[in-house]
């Protein structure tokens, strides 16, 4: 996967992610999209990827998360989703899991609810977004999962709902990527 094939391929998974983020109700809410996330299966390959991002940006995190290296690059020039600009790239190092398809996976939204756990996060979801009950709920092929994930020096909590659906995946969290970033700092 080099850098010049997600930029290639970023207007097809901006499409998709987008048709995803309608089906399930998210467009009508006023969410931020913090950031894009992609995948890779080889250190090399995210090596060279760190390379070439960090030529069109700047890393504002590089922590360990779950046991691997996660960068964050804020980009000189935002992606665009539409109307919406997407200023950070995050670039996970691989795990122990391999990925049928490299490149753009997910897009984080962002809920400004204040949520410090799944519980909080999904209730103030359910608020804004009633539809989403029967697929928060499993009564749909939509797959969902809650998870909590931390580096090691964040904290502020940062609980996240992840909606996955035909390879596609669009994550929603209550706190926006800088200002986790900025909470190691604290």
């Amino acid at each position: 996967m080099t850098y010049q094939e997600l930029i290639n391929s970023w207007p097809v998974f901006s499409q998709r992610i987008q048709a995803f983020t309608q089906e399930l109700g998210l467009d009508k809410l006023t969410l931020e999209c913090d950031h894009s996330a992609l995948r890779v299966n080889t250190n090399a390959s995210a090596d060279q990827l760190r390379q070439d991002f960090a030529n069109v940006g700047t890393i504002i995190s590089d922590n360990m998360i779950n046991g691997r290296p996660i960068l964050i690059i804020e980009l000189n020039t935002p992606l665009l989703m539409g109307t919406n600009t997407i200023e950070c790239v995050e670039l996970p190092y691989p795990g122990e899991k391999a990925y049928s398809k490299e490149g753009w996976e997910h897009i984080e939204l962002v809920l400004d609810c204040g949520a410090n756990n799944c519980d909080m996060l999904t209730q103030s979801l359910l608020e804004q977004a009633p539809q989403l009950a029967p697929v928060l709920a499993g009564q749909t092929d939509i797959k969902v999962k809650l998870s909590s994930p931390q580096g090691d020096k964040e904290r502020l909590p940062n609980p996240t709902i992840a909606f996955k659906k035909d390879g596609l995946c669009v994550k929603v969290h209550s706190h926006g990527i800088k200002a986790v970033i900025a909470s190691e700092a604290e």
